[in-house]
């Protein structure tokens, strides 16, 4: 890791802090064009010099991870639409293995996406992500210095920043006794049946790993073998491997207890006042997820256009007030709400980040061998209900048998 983002670690919130009465106001810009009510641009950028070239930019991101127009949200999509005559194509994803998967197979083209950083530097190294060209993003210039120049892409020729965020634990304080205050806590057999995991790999690795008390970053394949032991260990507790679906389980008060995303958490948190969020004292992931443009895009100048307006202060500003995650432009953090601006959730302090850490892309030998045991925990049977299978194997067998030896009976019979 970079000393640049070991400094990041635990001076997050202090710099944010400290960088917020220099910041210049939005409305010293030279001039704006104001699209609605709550959503204005520079006016100094070309917006509609694709208008009547009829292009849709095909953009796939996570899912609820933008200001969409629900929930009495601003719709950015659509003020987008309005500003360049350019149409949206807009799908999501659940997790990086996914988007990953999909870009793989070919079966669909995309001009924008939202991968995070590992996955970034993965793309980057098969050849599936094309370099930016920055006289296009104008505004990446907004981008805090503490958020450039990561190792997954250190001249950040491929990615912008987009959201940041760490992980943790959400539970239901009506669910259970204490308060979960390690990551060990997701093993309680006491709440057996009760327990939420992740549903995607690397995620889950990173919590088994630390509960060992090892880096979230495995440095070789036995590494991932042990650590994947302690994930096969946990599913007689575990209820469901959720995504997306933990919005409806965490909300609805399916579950006791689960880890996820902060940002999220606060979504969740604010839909069901019973939830509380908390950061595991074994340490947390600290991620970045970023807007690239695949190799494969038709339209990479209009997709660059539409990254640039995503980090328009106001459009940055609509999506994270509505989404929760943090921001990696110091303007828009200094336009938040006091309760987001200082929320211990999505703005951590120096105790939970000078423990954090961030994931880095794997060699591909360790990347195969954790997809592999992650698939092989996934279908272990830890109830032991596996010889079950077995059994009826056999019975099967034993009655096919019995009717074959019925059978030649029978025609021994017939033939006296």
């Amino acid at each position: 890791m970079k000393q640049s983002e070991r400094t990041l670690l635990s001076t997050l919130l202090c710099a944010a802090l400290a960088v917020s009465s220099a910041l210049p106001a939005l409305a010293e810009d030279v001039e704006s064009i104001q699209i609605n009510e709550d959503i204005s641009v520079s006016g100094d950028y070309d917006w509609t010099r694709f208008a009547e070239d009829h292009i849709t930019l095909n953009v796939y991101n996570w899912g609820l991870y933008i200001s969409d127009g629900s929930d009495e949200s601003v719709d950015v999509l659509s003020a987008f639409e309005e500003l360049t005559g350019i149409k949206v194509n807009y799908t999501t994803f659940d997790s990086n293995e996914s988007l990953y998967a999909k870009m793989k197979s070919g079966g669909a083209s995309y001009d924008v996406i939202f991968p995070s950083d590992y996955m970034v530097g993965k793309m980057i190294q098969e050849g599936m992500l094309a370099e930016l060209d920055y006289s296009n993003i104008p505004n990446f210039s907004r981008i805090g210095e503490d958020y450039r120049g990561w190792s997954f892409d250190p001249d950040n020729a491929y990615s912008v920043p987009y959201t940041w965020g760490t992980t943790g634990i959400i539970y239901n304080t009506t669910m259970v006794e204490e308060v979960p205050t390690r990551w060990a806590d997701l093993w309680d057999v006491e709440y057996a049946g009760n327990v939420l995991m992740f549903n995607n790999s690397r995620d889950a690795y990173a919590i088994a790993a630390k509960k060992l008390g090892r880096s979230l970053n495995p440095g070789s394949v036995d590494e991932v073998d042990l650590v994947m032991k302690e994930l096969q260990a946990q599913k007689s507790v575990v209820q469901a491997y959720v995504m997306d679906e933990i919005f409806d389980k965490m909300e609805g008060g399916e579950a006791a207890m689960a880890p996820y995303y902060a940002g999220d958490a606060l979504t969740m948190i604010e839909d069901n006042p019973d939830l509380a969020f908390v950061s595991p004292e074994e340490g947390v992931n600290f991620f970045v997820d970023s807007m690239c443009v695949p190799a494969t895009s038709r339209h990479k100048e209009a997709a660059e256009l539409f990254i640039n307006y995503m980090c328009e202060p106001t459009v940055a500003y609509q999506n994270c007030d509505f989404i929760g995650y943090s921001t990696p432009l110091t303007e828009v953090w200094e336009m938040l709400d006091d309760d987001l601006k200082y929320s211990p959730i999505a703005y951590p302090d120096e105790s939970v980040m000078s423990k954090a850490e961030v994931f880095v892309t794997l060699p591909d030998d360790v990347n195969a061998e954790m997809d592999a045991k992650w698939s092989e925990m996934k279908s272990y049977d830890e109830s032991g209900s596996g010889w079950l299978v077995v059994a009826f194997l056999l019975a099967a067998l034993a009655v096919s048998a019995f009717n074959i030896w019925r059978k030649m009976r029978k025609k021994v019979r017939d033939n006296y």
